[in-house]
This record gives C-alpha cells, sequence and structure tokens, in this order.
C-alpha cells in the first residue's frame, strides 16, 4: 500500500490501528476510546507543526508534545499512558511497512512512584452499604449495586453493563467477560446475592416500566447505568455514611482485594477474582497494609 503523506493520511491510519486493537486485540470501547484520545492529541499537534508525513516524524517532536503536555499540568501518569498509545500506534506502523522504524525507541518514559490503592476499612464499607433508603426502588436498586460491587470487585464497566444471563443464582456467581475479552466466574456471597434478589424482584420492575431489557442495573427512564451515574451514586451515599476521603467504584474494587487478603487469600485467587492477566498487577495489594504485615510477622514468624 501507498503511504499516505498528508494529515487525511493520519487518520486512516488511526483508524486501521484501532480496528486491529479492536478484533484481533480486543480491548474494550472505553480502552479504545483513550488509545484514539492520545493519538489524535498526537497528530494535531504534528498538524500545527506542519508535519503532514508520519514517515518524517522523530523522536524530538514527540518529547517536545509530551513536555508541552507536562507543562499544561498533565500527571506524570498521563503522560506515561500516551506514550504508551503513541508508541503502540508506530510499532503497528513498523509492523504494516508504513515507516522503517519508531521515533519512540529512543524516548524513556516520565519515572513513576508506586502508587498505592486506597482502599476502606471494613466499618466504612458497612457505613456505605447501609446508606441506601431500602424502601424505596431507587434505594433497593442502589443498596444492591453496592453490595454487588463490593462482593465481587467487578469494574465500574462490568456492573454497569451486567446482564441478567450472567448470573447463575442456583450457584450464586457471576460471569464476567473483563479486559480483552478474558472471561471469568466470581462468586457473588449471600448478603450480595439477598440484596440482589430484592432488587430484581422489588424495584427492576419499576424501572423496567413494562418493558423488557437484560441489563441488570436500570436508571429511571429504563435503560443502563452510566459508569458517572454510579460515580454519582457511589459519591453520594459515601458522603451520607460520613466516609470524608474521595471514593470511587474503583475504591469498592481496592477495598475488595484488600480485605481478601487481609483475611488471608492467597494472591492467586485474588488475582484471579479481579481479572489480572499478571499476577505482577494483583501484587500492589500487598504494599497496602503494613501494619497488617508486620503484625501477621511478629505473631507467626520464629524471631518476630
Amino acid at each position: 500500500m501507498k503511504p499516505l503523506a498528508d494529515s487525511e493520511g493520519f487518520y486512516i491510519y488511526l483508524d486501521d490501528y484501532l480496528a486491529h486493537l479492536s478484533l484481533e486485540r480486543g480491548l474494550s470501547k472505553n480502552t479504545l476510546s483513550s488509545y484514539s484520545g492520545d493519538i489524535q492529541n498526537f497528530l494535531k499537534f504534528l498538524e500545527k507543526k506542519g508535519l503532514t508525513d508520519l514517515s518524517q516524524v522523530k523522536s524530538a517532536q514527540i518529547s517536545e508534545w509530551l513536555h508541552v503536555s507536562r507543562l499544561s499540568g498533565t500527571s506524570p501518569r498521563t503522560n506515561a499512558r500516551r506514550l504508551s498509545s503513541i508508541r503502540g500506534f508506530f510499532d503497528f506502523l513498523v509492523r504494516e511497512g508504513k515507516i522503517k522504524a519508531s521515533p519512540c525507541s529512543l524516548i524513556k518514559g516520565p519515572r513513576l512512584g508506586l502508587t498505592l490503592p486506597y482502599a476502606l476499612t471494613v466499618e466504612e464499607v458497612t457505613n456505605l452499604l447501609s446508606a441506601p433508603d431500602t424502601k424505596t426502588p431507587m434505594g433497593i436498586r442502589d443498596k444492591a449495586i453496592l453490595e454487588l460491587a463490593y462482593a465481587t470487585g467487578l469494574r465500574a464497566t462490568e456492573l454497569c453493563g451486567l446482564q441478567t444471563g450472567q448470573i447463575d443464582f442456583s450457584m450464586g456467581f457471576v460471569r464476567v467477560k473483563g479486559k480483552g475479552g478474558r472471561e471469568r466466574i466470581v462468586p457473588i456471597g449471600k448478603v450480595a446475592m439477598d440484596a440482589l434478589e430484592e432488587y430484581l424482584v422489588k424495584a427492576r420492575p419499576v424501572f423496567l416500566k413494562g418493558k423488557q431489557s437484560p441489563i441488570v442495573f436500570l436508571s429511571k427512564k429504563g435503560g443502563a447505568i452510566t459508569r458517572q451515574r454510579f460515580w454519582q451514586i457511589l459519591r453520594m451515599y459515601a458522603e451520607r455514611a460520613g466516609i470524608k476521603r474521595k471514593v470511587s467504584p474503583h475504591t469498592l474494587r481496592h477495598s475488595f482485594a484488600t480485605h481478601l487478603l487481609k483475611g488471608g487469600a492467597d494472591l492467586r485467587t485474588v488475582q484471579i477474582l479481579l481479572g489480572h492477566q499478571n499476577i505482577v498487577t494483583t501484587q500492589i495489594y500487598t504494599h497496602i497494609d503494613v501494619e497488617h504485615l508486620r503484625d501477621t510477622h511478629r505473631r507467626y514468624h520464629p524471631r518476630g
């Protein structure tokens, strides 16, 4: 294929790359959206520089783009993600024979310190899950989604897109398709299952208004709850529960993993439940509860 040396060609290549990520690597819409946004940001930067041939892009332009991004207030972590997006894009162009070498090969990403996930205490979780008013359909729904989030550690996207056919009520587990299309089975637990069944019987029909939908958690209008709405629900109840720190859907996921490990679960099991492809991703949770680790060492080591 003849290389395209104009700004229109930039976006043709981008479409090809996104199609590759979607079809061959099975990445989610949210991940594809992040990659697309990062790469488009870079391509617009090149256009402003008057550069219309990707084969002429040098490491200096990429470094300058990252520098401008940093000066605008972009965090090192976001810049690292942006570089990763661009690196993948140029690697794809090399494989496709559009360019001879990647201009990213000599660029090192920004240094990132270890960011420990923030987890709620068990008491905070208890207060949070008790906050919804279960005398109303909305409160019953909110109670169910919060209980399920903490009981399973599902991602916000997985929760909001959950369908009734993914839940096995007799066995008490949910079947989830996570990042990269990887499927996993996660136990729900009795408390969360009771809250979920109450929602399905008492509240969900109110939101359905006689219509049909495979989606479990519905909005007032009968559509799927969005991730943004789930964030709002969680923050509202966190405030009501007296939790001063910022709480996000990922906070519940972190709390799920942290409390499992603190209770004695092994790292491999937690990795499977979270849907992490690499156990190194899960190992960050071993850094969280230092006092618990010290206490365990004192109690069980011969010279503790």
